[in-house]
């Protein structure tokens, strides 16, 4: 009897080059305070905890901003705002200092449940505070005196560095002293973005109410580059009420992630605190689950290189299986391997195929064209037969021609035709396999 592969143990497979490529690296999680008070927060505690067991280096910042003004109303105390920046008098002081201390306390603590017969069983982990932020008052603005609002003036990226180093999570608020001894309130997203850019982090990671940036269908917009950010930032500023200090979490994400890229942070991901395993699907999936902000994209077409054999073989050896595509060895793709162009999307292989010129005849063959079952929805097919197109150009050839026995239609509707075996290169009408009866089709370049 045959057993077939559960989704568990697909999924783990899926997962392993991700898991590969995260130990060890550095990654900031901005946590806004609205995420404390939804349902899903347990599950995000415990995904956080199962990040640090497969060896992620992880700083995590946490806002207050409805638990603050909870408070605040409750207690009758009116704090004004000036330009998104809530003005903190001396007596707003003590009540963000109470609602801060108290999510502090509250993170720590869940980060320290170990029980059996929950996701955190056998969890062994430290969370240090401590006073690695130094705050600076923001001064008089506009004849408006910030009080106890501050801004960031130094970060000890040695000591956060020397608790990351000794297996621990290191846990940031809101609120941090001064060299004066004062304290001062700051904005939760510019702390977790100037650490993240301080510490060189891999990735800064935020929370929101929706899935990441919505595009006009309510579907996720899975990357956006910096550029694209400062639109969407101007989009959202002109929505909301930014003066009286409401600005949503995606908002307050994206100025952080735009200056985050801009100083050489690789990606930052906007994700939804609702959602039970966001995160984890996030980090360890194909294509993720919310937004990532990057510098450069994230899939990219290039030539393939002797270190990509392993991939290209893990992509083609099914559909070999299948008899879709004619069997090649590994040493055959070693000889080969200048030939082949390939799509790489976070260091995997999701798509190749291979161009074989005959420059007498001013004809190249198109070969093992390969997508990942996962990616065939797209137009990765396209975007390689359109590589294919540009590199025959340089080299002179005027007709690509592909031998094809399952995916006729498609290559039709890319505007190939049949021809005869007798059109070929006489190479390869030597090499033509009379028993697997492929079709064979052509197009201009």
């Amino acid at each position: 009897m045959k057993i077939r592969s559960t989704a568990l143990v697909k999924g783990f497979r899926q997962s392993t080059p991700y898991v590969n490529a995260h130990r060890n690296k550095t990654m900031v999680i901005m946590l806004g305070g609205e995420a404390f008070s939804d349902k899903n927060f347990t599950n995000i505690v415990s995904d956080i905890a199962l990040l640090h067991s497969l060896g992620v280096r992880l700083v995590l910042v946490h806002g207050a901003r409805p638990q603050i003004n909870h408070l605040l109303e409750k207690n009758d105390c009116h704090c004004p705002y000036h330009k998104g920046i809530r003005v903190t008098t001396e007596k707003c002081l003590d009540y963000v200092m109470q609602a801060t201390g108290r999510l502090q306390l509250d993170m720590t603590a869940r980060l320290s449940m170990s029980l059996n017969n929950t996701p955190m069983a056998g969890n062994q982990l430290n969370v240090i505070s401590g006073n690695f932020v130094i705050a600076q008052p923001l001064g008089v603005d506009d004849g408006i005196d910030y009080c106890h609002s501050g801004r960031v003036r130094r970060i000890d990226t040695q000591g956060i560095n020397r608790v990351l180093e000794q297996g621990s999570i290191v846990l940031l608020g809101p609120v941090a002293g001064s060299v004066t001894g004062e304290t001062f309130n700051l904005l939760s997203e510019e702390v977790a973005t100037q650490v993240a850019i301080k510490l060189n982090a891999d990735k800064l990671i935020g929370f929101c109410s929706e899935q990441g940036v919505l595009d006009e269908e309510g579907n996720a917009i899975a990357e956006l580059f910096p550029s694209d950010v400062n639109q969407l930032i101007n989009q959202f500023e002109a929505q909301e009420q930014v003066d009286e200090g409401q600005s949503s979490g995606t908002l307050r994400f994206l100025r952080g992630a735009q200056s985050a890229c801009r100083a050489g942070i690789p990606r930052c991901h906007l994700i939804s605190y609702k959602i039970d395993g966001a995160l984890i699907q996030e980090l360890f999936s194909l294509d993720g689950i919310g937004t990532q902000i990057v510098m450069a994209s994230a899939e990219q077409v290039r030539q393939a290189n002797i270190d990509d054999i392993g991939g290209i073989f893990d992509l083609i050896r099914p559909l070999e299986e299948k008899g879709i595509l004619v069997r090649r060895s590994r040493e055959q793709l070693e000889q080969e391997i200048h030939q082949f162009t390939i799509i790489e999307k976070d260091g995997l292989i999701i798509g190749c195929a291979a161009l074989y010129p005959y420059l007498n005849e001013k004809m190249a063959e198109m070969a093992c064209v390969a997508i990942h079952p996962d990616y065939r929805d797209g137009n990765r097919g396209v975007l390689l037969l359109n590589h294919m197109k540009q590199q025959s150009k340089i080299k002179g050839i005027e007709q690509i021609f592909v031998l094809t026995t399952h995916s006729l239609h498609w290559f039709r509707e890319q505007g190939f035709f049949e021809i005869a075996v007798e059109v070929l290169p006489m190479a390869k009408q030597d090499l033509y396999n009379l028993q697997r009866k492929s079709k064979i089709l052509s197009v201009d370049v």
